[in-house]
């Protein structure tokens, strides 16, 4: 039976020799054992050698001694499972260190547990009595946080109910003072109108013209005239607009109270039993507050004072709205006249510039068919010359053909280049004539763009005067601008012409 793995230190790897060390060979032993046998190592036990206990060695050593192999026994075959569990083996003090390692650690742990559990009980008890005491306080703090909201929210309703009835009266003041400068609006307007449709005048006939100068002047004395009428309704859309925003900061800091008050209910009637509460991790250190109590009483106690001092304003203004009508009238009126003549004026003069226009056109109209005509023969020409360019080019390109020596630069493939050149180079002259005749025809055709421009220019700018004119027909009655009346919206002939293209 033959045992594999085993080590090379074994006395039957080799073949048997005698201890008598007269008999055994000094020198070459070794390297015959070596190559008698080669280990063979099973699987799991390759690296074994790696690592052999103390124990090993002293076996070892006993066994390979020299001196013993005197000896006439045999050392007994070991297998190879029995010397690796050999050499895995602890010794018995390794053994008793290990368990009373094990010992003590378990008793270690556990006095450490019951210390642990005792000041568990006592910091839980602690913790539970110290958030008992945080949620009381915080309660009564949120009823009294509630108590403080109700008192401002009274204080608010309040004021902002009189603020609303001052703002009723002050619209009714608006009302009648735009009742008094609506009139004014009318011959406004239609000044305005006519000013914005000779803007559309096209050229060098947006000029400014005694016609301008007067619609100028004219929408200058409304403006003037309406002033003073309207210089105390606009004091009071300020003072409005300053009581909207009076009401609103009132509004908002009610809207806030209602809000922060449901907020502050919802809160307070939570408990630690109800279904809504959820972790909100983060939020105690997320810092969004914008005031502390004393600045938001502040707020409030701002917001109260500011709508007291509107309405004492607003009150001062009610008291100023009887008195800004009188002595207008003639003034609207002269100025009015003269924005007439002078538009009678400027519509004669533009009538003239027209016609004379129209002569200059005729005359140019003449002097481009003349061109057209010119360019005509320049083309006819320059077609004619074509026919021979490419007969002489056809010509060289069959020459070009010719094999070997006969492609020769003889007289009639110079006389040929020498064609196609002076070919070539009156064309060029004819060209550039026919683009100097195009250029003069663009000319002329600009120039006739130009008279066509020109006389649309004053067509339009007559039909816009024309369409001024029809607009200022009437004027409102002394009684309508003095305020007597109440005005309508702008109808018949104080009302502005749709635009249009003339």
């Amino acid at each position: 039976m033959e045992f594999l793995g085993t080590t090379q230190t074994a006395s039957y790897c080799g073949p048997k020799k005698g201890c008598d060390s007269t008999q055994r060979p000094s020198t070459v032993q070794a390297p015959v054992i070596q190559e008698c046998y080669q280990p063979c190592h099973l699987p799991g036990y390759r690296y074994l050698n790696s690592w052999r206990p103390s124990l090993f060695y002293k076996i070892s050593t006993a066994q390979t001694c020299p001196h013993e192999c005197r000896s006439t026994l045999r050392p007994p075959t070991v297998l190879p499972a029995l010397r690796s569990a050999l050499f895995c083996r602890y010794s018995p003090h390794d053994w008793d260190q290990s368990n009373q390692l094990q010992i003590r650690g378990a008793e270690a742990s556990r006095l450490w547990a019951n210390r642990l559990t005792g000041d568990s009980m006592r910091l839980m008890q602690d913790k539970e009595q110290l958030t008992r005491q945080m949620q009381e306080g915080t309660s009564w703090n949120l009823g009294q946080r509630l108590s403080d909201i109700g008192f401002w929210k009274s204080e608010l309703c309040h004021e902002l109910d009189r603020l609303l009835a001052e703002n009723r009266s002050m619209e009714t003041v608006k009302r009648r003072l735009e009742c008094a400068a609506e009139e004014v609006n009318c011959p406004l307007q239609v000044a305005l109108e006519c000013l914005y449709h000779r803007e559309k005048r096209i050229g060098i006939d947006l000029v400014h013209d005694n016609v301008e100068k007067n619609l100028i002047r004219e929408v200058d004395l409304l403006k003037c005239c309406q002033e003073r009428m309207r210089q105390l309704a606009q004091r009071v859309d300020i003072q409005m607009r300053d009581n909207r925003d009076a009401q609103h900061a009132l509004e908002r800091d009610l809207e806030d109270k209602n809000s922060a008050q449901f907020i502050d209910e919802k809160c307070f009637n939570l408990r630690n039993t109800s279904d809504c509460i959820s972790y909100f991790h983060g939020m105690e250190k997320v810092d969004g507050t914008v005031s502390v109590p004393e600045t938001w009483a502040k707020f409030s106690n701002d917001n109260i004072r500011h709508s007291q001092n509107t309405r004492a304003n607003s009150i001062r203004l009610r008291e100023e709205a009887e008195h800004l009508f009188e002595n207008l009238s003639d003034q609207m009126w002269k100025q009015f006249t003269d924005t007439n003549l002078a538009f009678n004026a400027r519509i004669s003069e533009e009538t003239d510039v027209k016609n004379k226009l129209q002569t200059e056109l005729a005359k140019t109209l003449q002097e481009i068919f003349q061109t057209e005509n010119t360019i005509t023969l320049l083309e006819r020409s320059i077609t004619a010359k074509e026919y021979p360019l490419k007969v002489a080019q056809t010509r060289l390109e069959c020459r070009s053909r010719r094999p070997n020596v006969e492609l020769c630069r003889d007289i009639p493939q110079f006389k040929l280049v020498n064609e196609v050149f002076t070919i070539d180079d009156t064309l060029q002259t004819l060209r550039l004539r026919l683009r100097e005749a195009q250029d003069t025809l663009q000319l002329l055709l600009m120039t006739k763009s130009r008279l066509e421009h020109e006389l649309a220019i004053k067509a339009n700018t007559l039909c816009i005067d024309k369409k001024c004119m029809a607009m200022r027909k009437t004027f409102p009655s002394t009684p309508r601008l003095v305020g007597y009346t109440c005005a309508a919206p702008c109808v018949g002939p104080c009302t502005p012409y749709p635009a249009q293209v003339c």
